[in-house]
C-alpha cells in the first residue's frame, strides 16, 4: 500500500479533490440517487472487493489495479464526505423569520 500511495499520490489527490468538489455540489443537486436495493448490491460488490484485496486472492497485474482503484475510491468518499460537511458547516440556511 505504502508502494501505491508513494507513487500514485497524485492521482490519489485528484480523486480527493473531485470527491471534495462533488460532495460540495451534492448538497444542492437533490437526486434520486440509488434505490435501496441497488445500494445493497454496491456495497455487497465493494465489501466483496475488499476481501479480495486484504486476501490478496487477486495476483499481479490485476491485484495491483484493484488495490489502486479501492484507494482511489475511498479518497474519492472521504472528499465527498468531507466537501459535503464543508457546504453544510459554512454555508448556512436561515429559516425565513415568520
Amino acid at each position: 500500500m505504502a508502494y501505491l500511495i508513494t507513487f500514485h499520490w497524485g492521482w490519489l489527490a485528484g480523486g480527493l479533490l473531485l470527491g471534495l468538489a462533488m460532495g460540495w455540489i451534492a448538497v444542492v443537486q437533490h437526486g434520486d440517487g440509488l434505490s435501496r436495493a441497488n445500494m445493497q448490491r454496491a456495497a455487497a460488490l465493494v465489501v466483496i472487493l475488499l476481501a479480495l484485496a486484504i486476501a490478496r486472492l487477486v495476483p499481479g497485474r490485476w491485484g495491483y489495479w484493484l488495490d489502486l482503484g479501492l484507494l482511489m475510491l475511498g479518497a474519492y468518499l472521504v472528499g465527498c464526505v468531507c466537501g459535503s460537511w464543508l457546504r453544510d458547516r459554512f454555508i448556512s440556511r436561515q429559516a425565513p423569520i415568520a
